[in-house]
Formats: structure tokens, sequence, C-alpha cells
């Protein structure tokens, strides 16, 4: 098998999962588990998991620093990432490129990109036109 099997974040504070619970709904995932310290969204055989912990050093993430920069979504047709992308600031994301959306990523790459409160970036990439 190839592919992920999930993906897990550590994040300082829940609060934020609000955007992320939104854009996961957007994207196809749904919620499959939510406890005090998180949830975990589910897409066919991969999920991601947002949760605090109390092993976590510090409370910002930075996508400049090693480690995660980013991660990238299949977003559907090119309609679809654009009404996702207009829709996205009222769900606390930022969207970031702006002066090159929807080609931030070269002229046949067809994406947007955004970014929460919490530091973490999201690219969402439409299909092959």
């Amino acid at each position: 098998m190839a592919g992920f099997h999930h993906v897990e974040l550590w994040v300082a504070d829940l609060t934020g999962s609000d955007a992320w619970a939104w854009l996961l709904d957007r994207l196809g995932f749904t919620l499959a588990q939510e406890w005090a310290e998180g949830r975990s969204w589910r897409a066919g055989d991969a999920y991601l998991t947002l949760t605090t912990s109390p092993n976590l050093m510090g409370t910002e993430h930075d996508r400049r620093r090693p480690g995660l920069n980013h991660l990238a979504f299949h977003g559907g047709n090119r309609d679809a990432v654009d009404a996702l992308m207009r829709a996205a600031a009222g769900y606390g994301w930022t969207p970031l490129y702006a002066e090159r959306y929807p080609h931030a990523g070269g002229p046949d790459h067809y994406a947007g990109w955004l970014e929460n409160e919490d530091g973490f970036k999201v690219e969402v990439v439409a299909d092959p036109a």
C-alpha cells in the first residue's frame, strides 16, 4: 500500500480547530473522533488528527522552521477551489500569495494557499483541467 495512514498535528490550543473543521468538511473529510484533547477527521482510509499534548514544547508553530511546512489537499475542480478560497476568510483562514492566485505554484498548477491563526499553512490543489 502507498499513501498516508494518518497525520497528527500537535496544537497548543484546540480553539483553532474550528477553522480546521470547516476546511476538512469542505474537502470531504468527516469528523471521526472527538475527545477533550483532540479531534480526528477521516477521508477514506486516511485521517488527520489535531491534538494537544502535555509533552508539547512551546506554543507556536512556525512553518519556516524545520518540520512541517504545509499540508496539500485535493480540492476538486477549479470552481470548487475558487469557492473554497472565497469563503475561507470567514472561517479562520487567511489567503496567501493572493496576488498570484491561482498559479502561485507555476502556470500549470491551479491551487490556493491558506494560513490559519496558528501559522499552519495548507494548499488546496485543483484537479488537472
